[in-house]
């Protein structure tokens, strides 16, 4: 078996190696910023929220029961309330 040797081409710049100095490293946390998955999970909560109502109040009004269906509403309404909520917040 033949191998080859690649020698490094001389028209392309140096390469410096960067390094990172673990003193000068703040985390969210020290900073007190909020980590973008946390940014975002009160909306996702709050839209399945309205979905679920949605879903509940369909299955109600086709199997006519008018307690699922007012339980449906109001899941869905709070769901539309935190949603609106988390829009102010971040907004």
């Amino acid at each position: 078996m033949m191998r080859r040797c690649v020698l490094p081409d001389k028209n392309l710049p140096e390469v410096e190696i960067m390094e990172i100095d673990k003193d000068k490293i703040v985390t969210q946390e020290e900073t007190g910023e909020p980590a973008p998955i946390d940014e975002v999970e009160g909306r996702v909560e709050a839209k399945m929220k309205r979905a679920e109502g949605r879903a509940k109040e369909r299955v109600a009004h086709g199997l006519e029961d008018p307690e699922l269906e007012r339980e449906g509403r109001e899941l869905k309404e709070e769901g539309k309330r935190e949603l609106e909520e988390e829009r102010r917040e971040q907004g």
